[in-house]
């Protein structure tokens, strides 16, 4: 019975070995593929609990999600023969699922390694072997890691589809020490120089704001100056217009008056003429004699109003003479 007991103890220490060997995990963002005897098997598993053969069979999981893979010390040769080195370059890439084994079939489970650390350096020396080192260092190295990404991800899609690149970033390469200062210095003077610009363009920039200030004095006082010449020459129209309706209201008002004048002379003529009659003019000589303040008293007083020849004429020479002078007055 003892021994017994042993076997049956081995046996359930073995299933228990076999049963934890054949339990794996395959986390979140992963997935499993499997070898079988070091054949990769066609079976893929995506995250959780799953069992398999134990001890003939082993896993890998094989990241889906976004990872970074970082390459460093990438050596490369400019076409002036200056060797520079990349410190780091960062590739931010990701696999589909569906392609996982495929990938994983063609390039095994460290399929980043031939796939972006390879062809990282590989790209990387072909675009310094053409281009110059101020090219590389300066001119150009803000488009390598836009060309680095097109490239990689143009030989991706034709060798391992459902490997995507999402970003590259490129560090600034290391340079020999002594072209390193002369480019500082070259920093530096064209530093110099940008500052030197900037001083000329804010002073340009103030001398025409300046300009233009004195442009738009210039306008304002002359347009306050046109304005008011404007107001003068409206002035003195207006008071041409006042004078000349005042005299022309004057000579109506004269041409009026005499008008009026020559009416009333011209009238009082007309009717002067008509009142030339004998009967008038005797008259107007009994009134004349009436008017006399003088009064004669006498035996010869009578013979004022006989009519004696001598006497008769000098009375009627002197009343026509009394009644012109009448009509003068009139």
């Amino acid at each position: 019975m003892a021994q017994w007991g042993a076997v049956f103890s081995i046996i359930v220490a073995i299933g228990g070995a076999a049963l934890l060997a054949s339990v794996h995990k395959i986390e979140e963002g992963h997935t499993g593929v499997y070898y079988r005897g070091g054949a990769l098997l066609t079976s893929t598993s995506g995250p959780g609990f799953h069992l398999m053969l134990p001890f003939i069979t082993t896993y890998k999981p094989v990241q889906t999600t976004l990872q970074t893979d970082e390459v460093k010390n990438v050596p490369c040769g400019t076409s002036g023969g200056v060797m520079i080195y990349f410190d780091r370059i960062e590739v931010v890439n990701y696999l589909i699922p569906s392609a996982v084994y495929d990938i994983v079939r063609n390039f095994t489970a460290d399929y980043d390694k031939a796939l972006i650390f390879n062809k990282v350096h590989h790209e990387l020396n072909q675009f310094c072997s053409v281009h110059s080192l101020q090219e590389v260092y300066i001119g150009l190295f803000d488009q390598i890691d836009e060309n680095l990404k097109l490239t990689l991800q143009e030989d991706l899609t034709k060798m391992a589809p459902g490997l995507i690149i999402q970003a590259v970033r490129v560090t600034k390469p290391n340079i020999p020490e002594s072209i390193r200062r002369n480019y500082e210095l070259m920093e530096s003077e064209k530093t110099k120089l940008l500052i030197s610009q900037q001083t000329q363009k804010v002073v340009e920039k103030e001398a025409e704001t300046e300009r233009i200030k004195a442009v738009i004095e210039a306008e304002k006082v002359a347009q306050v100056s046109e304005i008011k010449f404007g107001q003068k020459v409206m002035e003195k129209e207006t008071e041409k217009k006042i004078s000349e309706i005042e005299d022309n209201a004057f000579l109506a008002r004269q041409k009026a008056r005499a008008d009026a004048e020559f009416y009333t002379a011209q009238r009082a003529a007309e009717a002067n003429k008509m009142k030339l009659t004998p009967e008038y003019l005797q008259l107007m000589k009994y009134k004349a004699i009436a008017a006399n303040s003088k009064i004669y008293f006498g035996n010869d007083i009578p013979q004022m109003f006989v009519d004696s020849p001598s006497s008769s004429a000098k009375t009627s020479a002197a009343m026509d003479i009394v009644a012109d002078q009448l009509l003068d007055l009139d």
